[in-house]
């Protein structure tokens, strides 16, 4: 296997783009499997409010196998350094399969981890520091956090207390010199195409698939999930549809407020994506962009350097 040159496909695009619709087929059409690359995805009841769109995944009434999504519960504290260390492990069973994968999603972060090879360090639950913080309000422990850290780059760390006690625990763990386990990364050699849209099309295609979901009982779902023990505060650490529908069920938005702001906000997070994707350009990784989605012309794309896997 060492001797192909790509060993992974990865789509990526940003939210609506129809990547995954269009990676299942590609993975269909290669006798491949898909790994998802979303922050979101990998939790269990949270269908409609992360976009799995599973029914995507039968192409001609056969299924095409999907990994790294509906693999832990929402109580779990997921991350970026278990994220990689499981693709990894799948990336390698299935190569050993003799399959390429397709690597499919929106998070431009853990994207990068895996194709890039971060280096992700292990940190261990410290105990007494946890006893320590628990006194602590928000605001003292974002404050502790930024002595450790003055840069935190991901924000997302402060809207939710155990994520941020844990991000706290890593900053002290790096502080003072903790020793640095790393999983053991395989070769990865990635083919990466793109999938974008003019952006009024999108804005368009965005608004078009939130109403579907709302159609499908999107409110439904988070209200089914707080119900079932998930905090209103731990749901606004899922994301935007997370948010702000939980802000209509407690009484804080209109149905009306909910949808406008909401429908706003992932128009902004779109854009966001495609900022990351043009900056993963510049630091160096080659993205193939197919406009509007065109299927054929990523199946060309295949086809020209399936020589090379």
């Amino acid at each position: 296997m060492t001797d192909t040159k790509y060993n992974l496909i990865a789509i990526v695009g940003p939210t609506a783009s129809g990547k995954t619709s269009a990676a299942v087929r590609l993975a269909a059409l290669m006798g491949s499997e898909i790994i998802s690359a979303d922050s979101r995805q990998v939790y269990r009841g949270m269908d409609l409010g992360t976009g799995k769109d599973l029914h995507e995944f039968t192409v001609n009434g056969v299924s095409v196998p999907y990994h790294m999504i509906d693999i832990v519960d929402p109580g779990y504290e997921f991350n970026l350094f278990e994220y990689q260390k499981r693709f990894y492990e799948c990336f390698t069973a299935l190569r050993a399969r003799g399959i390429v994968p397709v690597l499919v999603g929106g998070t431009g972060l853990y994207i990068e981890a895996v194709i890039k090879g971060y280096e992700m360090v292990h940190v261990p639950v410290n105990d007494s520091l946890r006893e320590e913080l628990e006194g602590l309000d928000m605001a003292a422990l974002e404050a502790r956090l930024k002595t450790l850290t003055p840069r935190v780059h991901n924000t997302t760390d402060l809207l939710n207390r155990n994520r941020l006690v844990r991000a706290i625990e890593i900053a002290d763990y790096s502080a003072h010199g903790g020793e640095r386990k790393k999983p053991s990364a395989p070769d990865i050699r990635p083919f990466v195409i793109g999938v974008r849209w003019q952006r009024d099309v999108l804005q368009q295609r965005i608004t078009t698939r939130l109403r579907e979901r709302f159609e499908a009982g999107m409110v439904d779902e988070v209200r089914r999930l707080h119900a079932s023990g998930t905090s209103w505060e731990r749901l606004a650490f899922f994301g935007l549809e997370y948010r702000y529908i939980s802000l209509y069920l407690q009484g804080d938005l209109t149905y009306e407020e909910m949808f406008t702001t909401l429908n706003t906000r992932i128009r902004r997070f779109a854009k966001r994506q495609e900022t990351w994707f043009r900056k993963m350009e510049r630091q160096g990784t080659v993205i193939h962009w197919v406009e509007q989605g065109r299927f054929e012309d990523m199946r060309t794309l295949i086809e020209d350097i399936s020589h090379e896997f």
